[in-house]
């Protein structure tokens, strides 16, 4: 059964992915620079070190992202006032009317996926899910791998 459990999560998380990709796509935005404009609206300031950290990737590759979205004008760096060799990141007013103009695609494939599931059934969910992140995080921060 936990096997079953544990496909279907990757199924169900693969499958919301793909739909919210297919509709990001449409005006021109990939789900890794939708994640980095989500995190910046929700933690403006943060530095590049704290997104990699965030996003699970290296700060260099987390770099690269943000050159692109400094590129289109998305995102902007604006030096640190304590530390002047870091850079704050920050979305640019285009930035800011882009993930507003997304945020409702997220919305709407929530909705869809949960379709017919009762308000009830949806926080007992979430509820589950926040147990199962909580016994991952506990596992993962005593430094055993979250696998074994």
């Amino acid at each position: 059964m936990d096997e079953n459990i544990g496909t279907m999560l990757a199924q169900v998380s693969r499958l919301i992915r793909r739909s919210f990709d297919e509709r990001a796509r449409a005006i021109g935005v990939t789900r890794p620079q939708w994640q980095v404009l989500s995190i910046l609206k929700r933690m403006a300031g943060i530095n590049q070190g704290g997104l990699a950290e965030i996003l699970e990737v290296e700060p260099i590759t987390a770099g690269r992202m943000i050159d692109r979205l400094q590129d289109a004008k998305l995102v902007e760096r604006r030096a640190d006032p304590s530390d002047r060799r870091a850079w704050r990141l920050h979305l640019t007013e285009k930035g800011q009317d882009l993930v507003e103009q997304l945020q409702p695609f997220a919305m709407e494939t929530l909705q869809i996926a949960l379709e017919g599931i009762s308000e009830a059934e949806q926080g007992e969910l979430l509820s589950v899910l926040e147990r199962i992140r909580a016994n991952l995080t506990r596992k993962t921060q005593l430094g055993v791998p979250a696998d074994g």
